[in-house]
């Protein structure tokens, strides 16, 4: 093993990489140079070839790749495999893969595997809210001077961050994709938010999607001092909790950091069941980390440029992270309060006629739509809902939109089934109206809607029936409400 880097061998072999997409192109990049010296022999299998991948492998053939298209059939033998998150392992190009390798890990954990010896790894992960708390720990690094940045699918990949060799703590968005395939991967600090159902096609099964969730703490008890900081509120990552107080600590090998309860992020799980730490909004409204036997009262919530309880709870998580790796308590209270939304996530869009108009396109599952729904409490928003239908229960976002919403706009490929689930279990004081896309949704939101009031795009639903992606989703929204605004003036 080579001396200066977390777990990297001096010879990696012949070496496979699965897939071209981003991560794809950064594995292979980096191994390029390598090959004739650390690295054997270099093969990339691209999946079905575009243009732009034809071009790149015309590029890098001349440097010592083998580039494959249009084939899930593996040839030859690998001493390892680096695999692309988009490739479920379920798959047969993934099977074939694992057949011909001696071992098949993901590029979070060849980055993690490749970086310095010395770096911090704060790993980030959960259902929803992973980006902005990802982007929350590294501010919080960064005003404490330290040389930080956000990776993995925020930012560069986590193997482009670690070829640059300029930064020593590297705070990683990291999906369950991404973590079914780590094998060593062990941070100093692992947020786990939250886990509901999500990406079933991937992972073929609730179970397996939580379980590679959890591969995030595996290697914890590896590290001295690491921090495992999960969210209690929801009831899957509760029982996590539990599971880890059921476990003296000795033999745990980690500390654990509850954020909230059952009740809320009021309360106090060294209260509720007498975990060791703890973070929470106190009885005075400030957001409090109880962490290795001292109580840190940071910022009052109301000092939060960030909508909505689960930004407090993503504000929480990023501050016990934090101070798990050593942030002083007022640096991390300052950076909460300068943090700004980021696009797409609850995101002010302007106003048109006196309407207050946000772009949450993110919010491209039932959870995520809740989360927003109760953002904007005691204004009862008008909330566009549609896209391409992910097909989960509608019942709780039917709930919480009678018990938060004023109007709500259906649209898009889900149109249907929202109109149903609404027709079956709207209050009597809830507008439900519909529009063929979101554009038709926007207009028939603003005409409903009164000056004063808020408007929000928080789809519950993919972006594909419309749009290439969430984010394309959430520029055209914020266009158009420029281009209304303009008229309305």
């Amino acid at each position: 093993m080579l001396e200066d880097k977390k777990l990297a061998p001096a010879q990696l072999g012949r070496v496979l990489v699965l897939g071209l997409g981003k991560s794809g192109q950064a594995v292979a990049e980096y191994l390029l140079p390598l090959v004739g010296g650390r690295v054997e022999a270099l093969c990339v299998y691209g999946g079905t070839a575009t243009e732009a991948t034809l071009a790149w492998a015309d590029a890098v053939r001349p440097q010592g790749a083998a580039v494959v298209f249009d084939s899930e059939e593996v040839a030859g033998e690998y001493d390892l495999c680096i695999a692309s998150p988009g490739i479920s392992q379920f798959g047969a190009f993934y099977q074939s893969a694992l057949q011909a390798s001696a071992e098949v890990i993901s590029e979070v954990e060849f980055a993690w595997r490749e970086s310095a010896a010395d770096s911090v790894w704060v790993a980030v992960t959960g259902t929803n809210g992973k980006t902005t708390t990802t982007a929350l720990v590294a501010h919080i690094l960064q005003e404490a001077g330290l040389a930080a940045c956000a990776v993995g699918n925020i930012g560069d990949t986590c193997i482009q961050a670690v070829a640059a060799r300029k930064w020593t703590h590297y705070v990683a968005e990291t999906s369950s994709y991404q973590l079914a395939s780590t094998v060593d991967f062990a941070p100093q600090a692992a947020i786990v938010l939250n886990i509901t159902p999500d990406h079933l096609a991937w992972h073929r099964s609730h179970e397996a999607y939580g379980q590679a969730k959890w591969k995030v703490l595996a290697n914890l008890s590896r590290v001295p001092g690491a921090v495992a900081v999960i969210g209690a509120v929801n009831d899957e990552t509760r029982a996590k909790v539990r599971e880890l107080k059921a476990v003296p600590a000795a033999e745990r090998g980690f500390a654990y950091v509850p954020i909230g309860a059952k009740g809320g992020l009021d309360k106090d799980m060294r209260q509720v069941c007498g975990a060791e730490n703890a973070a929470f909004i106190d009885g005075e409204g400030r957001l409090t980390v109880a962490l290795g036997g001292r109580v840190h009262s940071l910022l009052p919530q109301v000092d939060l440029l960030l909508e909505g309880a689960h930004n407090r709870e993503n504000a929480l998580a990023a501050a016990a992270a934090a101070l798990a790796i050593g942030v002083d308590p007022s640096v991390v209270s300052a950076a909460l309060a300068s943090f700004q939304a980021l696009a797409h996530r609850i995101e002010p869009a302007g106003e048109v006629a006196g309407v207050a108009c946000f772009n949450d396109s993110k919010a491209t599952n039932v959870d995520a739509t809740l989360a927003a729904i109760g953002a904007f409490d005691p204004r009862r928003p008008i909330f566009l809902l549609g896209g391409r239908d992910k097909g989960t229960d509608l019942t709780p976002l039917v709930e919480a939109c009678n018990a938060h919403a004023k109007a709500v706009v259906c649209f898009g490929e889900a149109r249907e089934r929202f109109l149903e689930a609404f027709a079956a279990g709207a209050a009597p004081g809830l507008q439900v109206l519909e529009a063929p896309g979101m554009e038709a949704a926007l207009d028939a939101g603003l005409a409903a809607a009164q000056p004063g009031d808020v408007l929000v795009l928080s789809p519950a639903c993919a972006s594909f029936d419309e749009f290439s992606c969430f984010e394309e989703r959430g520029d055209v929204f914020k266009q158009l409400v420029a281009e209304r605004a303009a008229k309305a003036e």
